[in-house]
């Protein structure tokens, strides 16, 4: 048995929650910023009632043997301030995010070799504060290092694939590859269909060949055709499929602007590869986000 705080109770908290209580040998605490009577996620196996301790603060918790943390990637500094009760006997803490900078984003808090990186998989929404939709299997990508292997076995006897792999730097670019084309839904508010326009797809083409480009720099192994295969997966996907960048845009919250394609811009300029169409979609992003802020 393992205690375990899941620091985030959205869309890919609750799923995991529900993974581990199907586990039925670990004690989970939900670190949440609002009170939460109940949680339940609709998994494609039918629905999982999620038995867990409900914090709402810091001062609530205790030490734990391992923390999830299932925030937005620019939320760091608010998960961190759970850290000092649930890390008081050295519990590595694993980053379920978007993006590639799972230890940069927490290297200030916690030690780097207590910081495992998690690529995550799951098509998921969070329907209302007490129910989250899994629309597919969940699938968990670590380091093969100890704490990778640790991690992974959390989630035996699970429908989870949790998995390790000796390249993660590839497997971390190769998801954002996907995730930097999803910004185009989030600029038109147009759901996934949107990418089967010719002229769209186009632009979407571009912005993973960016990616592309800069991932190879900083060490990923990537195909030749990783931008068309991440368009075919977004034109073979549900037409009113909507990422969370979209739907954070829509419903006016912070965007992972930075995660996800700011990224992209930031270390384009460190090896001098020019990114004019994420740059393009970050200005406007951030111009329209400023724009309803004011």
């Amino acid at each position: 048995m393992a205690r375990i705080a899941i620091i985030g109770a959205g869309a890919i908290g609750g799923v995991i929650a529900a993974l581990l209580q199907q586990a039925g040998r670990h004690e989970l605490t939900l670190c949440v910023r609002r009170p939460l009577a109940s949680l339940t996620v609709e998994t494609p196996d039918g629905p999982v009632r999620v038995e867990a301790t409900v914090a709402t603060g810091p001062a609530n918790v205790s030490a734990v043997d391992w923390v999830i943390v299932a925030t937005k990637a620019y939320d760091a500094a608010s998960a961190a301030k759970w850290f000092d009760r649930l890390r008081a006997s050295g519990a590595p803490v694993a980053v379920l995010q978007n993006g590639v900078e799972h230890r940069e984003r927490f290297a200030p808090y916690v030690p780097l070799d207590s910081i495992l990186p998690v690529v995550v998989n799951c098509p998921a929404e969070r329907q209302m504060p007490e129910l989250v939709r899994q629309r597919g299997p969940m699938r968990l990508t670590a380091p093969d290092n100890d704490l990778g292997r640790s991690f992974a076995a959390l989630f035996a006897g699970t429908p989870a694939d949790a998995t390790v792999v000796p390249d993660f730097t590839s497997v971390a670019w190769r998801k954002l590859c996907h995730n930097a084309a999803g910004v185009l839904s989030a600029l038109l508010l147009q759901p996934a269909g949107v990418m089967r326009g010719e002229a769209v797809g186009e632009t979407a083409l571009q912005i993973v060949r960016e990616c592309a480009a800069v991932g190879r720099a900083e060490g990923a192994h990537l195909d030749d055709n990783v931008a068309e295969a991440v368009l075919r997966t977004y034109r073979a996907a549900p037409v009113d499929g909507v990422n969370s960048l979209h739907a954070d845009r829509a419903a006016n919250r912070p965007m992972e602007i930075d995660a996800r394609n700011g990224v992209i811009v930031r270390l384009g300029k460190k090896h001098g590869i020019p990114t004019p169409c994420n740059q393009m979609a970050v200005a406007l992003l951030v111009a329209m986000s400023s724009s309803k802020a004011g």
